[in-house]
């Protein structure tokens, strides 16, 4: 056992106690069996592997406790979950029809086995369980959403849209923007002459992001024989959408006569896949990565050629630091044609270097670049901006540049690519140009409050248009209100104009939405120091010496406030 796991026993083992309440609901006659070291620490481990969203663990350890789920209908969920999110969804399927014949079934194993006969077009057993679920207490609004959808699409027999769509209506109201995307659907499903209308409107809507469907519009509009007006469906969103990655991949797909990602709107399963993983997409919007993945695993199970659906699963893996499986996961989308290799070595070198392996990230970016078959702004844009993050500042410039030789200032990279050159500049020293790229960029698109913030907060720390800038910074609060950066860059401009209350209320602020930043604590030092407040000042100049990512140039000057104060 590795030192890992052997925590996690042990971890088990010291919750012990906990599980006199715990298992107080078992019966008698299992009491003996479950209520032992052993057990209790597989459970635990079971759970806490669980919630760190390390399926396969869990899994290992749940599995050892056959038996338990006739007591205990938590564990009989999370093993669920454990089994779908690890992939092994025929023993979830065999455990969900168990947990049937023992009357402990539940939401999640109704939904288990429904998917299951969809899957195998079954869709008489499949709407029995869809139904179960849908009749059931639902713990949130979104469970009764997914049941409701998954019993309709699964009750489609009587070949009548009109009915469907009746249906439909039944959706809770929360829902508008979802319903609008399975009525779009219908109409596909049953071939309506309103189809391409429907699609239209769709994403004509300005209220909600339905980029997505862009995608699905021009697949569409491929099934049916119509290749030229998909593929100019598809320049014409990526006008709107040019870093959309279905619609890129597609486009690709086009010129290169393959079809890399499997979706055909006439069949229910991969409609409902679709409609899975957006309840997925929202979960982890809400960081339930566990319960997100559930529903993803669902997805990817009905539609397993729409590899795209594991775009999100890498995102989730990615958000709770699982960086190894998120890697696993984008090494094989780059198998899914350039735009994804491109996506994907883009989000592995960036793992690289959040794992410490900053020359290797680099690496890996670099030669992807320079083996790109097709090297558009965009992908410029990425690799200059990569540059730039990792302070290869010289680099990026010279992209940034050829980027400028290409577009003009009505395309809509041009206040980016101004302002990273900007910044670009002006960390290698060249103000004079770092202004005016920054100041390009603000005249196309005046409402950046990050980089109104950055031009400012330059100006003062030259001493240069310090009312200029306080105004900035205070239209810049306006558009980002809350944001620490901006709120010290307000208080520092007060600072320099020697309003040193108004000052202080602004980094008291700041320095409370990032204790551990060491500019922040070093502007409230000062502005406490000029307040009168010179042992408190100390304090917070002491701590930014304590803080490793203070710069050595800072800690020097620090040192000396120390000793000479202000």
């Amino acid at each position: 056992m590795n030192n890992y796991k052997f925590l996690i026993k042990i971890t088990g083992q010291f919750l012990f106690v906990i599980v006199i309440i715990f298992f107080s609901t078992l019966n008698a006659k299992n009491i003996d069996k479950f209520y032992k070291s052993e057990p209790i620490a597989d459970y635990f481990s079971g759970i806490l592997l669980l919630n760190q969203n390390k399926y396969e663990d869990s899994y290992k350890y749940l599995k050892k406790l056959d038996g338990l789920e006739k007591n205990h209908q938590s564990y009989a969920t999370k093993y669920l979950y454990a089994l779908v999110n690890s992939g092994n969804f025929n023993l979830a399927v065999n455990f969900a029809k168990k947990l049937e014949k023992e009357q402990k079934d539940s939401f999640e194993s109704d939904l288990v086995i429904g998917v299951f006969n969809l899957k195998n077009l079954k869709f008489e057993i499949s709407k029995k369980y869809f139904l179960k679920a849908k009749q059931r207490y639902s713990r949130t609004v979104i469970d009764n959403y997914v049941a409701r959808s998954l019993y309709n699409w699964s009750n489609l027999d009587s070949g009548e849209l009109e009915k469907a769509l009746n249906d439909l209506r039944g959706l809770d109201d929360r829902f508008e923007s979802l319903k609008k995307i399975q009525n779009t659907f219908l109409h596909c499903y049953f071939d309506s002459d309103k189809t391409k209308f429907v699609f239209e409107k769709l994403l004509s809507n300005q209220d909600t992001d339905f980029s997505r469907y862009n995608y699905f519009f021009a697949k569409y509009l491929f099934s049916k024989g119509e290749k030229v007006l998909a593929k100019t469906a598809t320049q014409n969103s990526l006008k709107k959408y040019p870093r959309n990655l279905l619609l890129n991949q597609f486009e690709i797909d086009l010129k290169n006569k393959v079809n890399n990602f499997e979706f055909d709107c006439k069949k229910i399963d991969h409609v409902v896949a679709e409609i899975l993983y957006i309840t997925a997409n929202a979960l982890s919007s809400q960081s339930a990565f566990a319960l997100s993945n559930f529903y993803l695993n669902l997805s990817k199970y009905l539609n397993k050629n729409f590899h795209a659906f594991d775009t999100l699963l890498a995102e989730n893996l990615y958000k709770i630091d699982d960086f190894s499986n998120a890697k696993k996961i984008y090494q094989k989308l780059k198998k899914n044609g350039e735009a994804f290799e491109w996506y994907s070595n883009k989000q592995i070198s960036r793992i690289f270097i959040l794992q410490g392996e900053r020359e290797k990230g680099v690496s890996l970016l670099n030669n992807a670049y320079k083996n790109l078959y097709f090297k558009g702004v965009y992908q410029m844009f990425d690799y200059a901006e990569f540059l730039k993050n990792n302070e290869r500042f010289s680099e990026s410039i010279q992209y940034y540049t050829k980027i400028l030789d290409i577009i003009d200032k009505d395309h809509q990279l041009y206040p980016e690519v101004t302002d990273g050159r900007g910044v670009s500049f002006e960390r290698i020293g060249e103000w004079d140009k770092a202004e005016k790229d920054l100041l390009a960029s603000l005249e196309v698109s005046p409402n950046q409050a990050y980089v109104i913030n950055y031009l400012a907060y330059s100006w003062i720390e030259k001493g240069l248009q310090i009312e200029k800038s306080l105004s900035m910074l205070e239209k810049a609060n306006q558009l980002k209100s809350n944001d620490p950066y901006i709120i010290d860059s307000l208080g520092w401009a007060l600072f320099k104009l020697k309003r040193y209350n108004e000052s202080k209320k602004y980094l008291q602020l700041a320095v409370s939405l990032m204790p551990s930043d060491p500019i922040v604590n070093d502007h409230y030092g000062d502005v406490l120091w000029k307040n009168g407040n010179e042992i408190q000042a100390r304090y917070y100049w002491n701590y930014v010496l304590n803080l490793e990512k203070a710069e050595k140039d800072l800690k020097e000057k620090i040192e000396q406030k120390l000793i000479k104060g202000l």
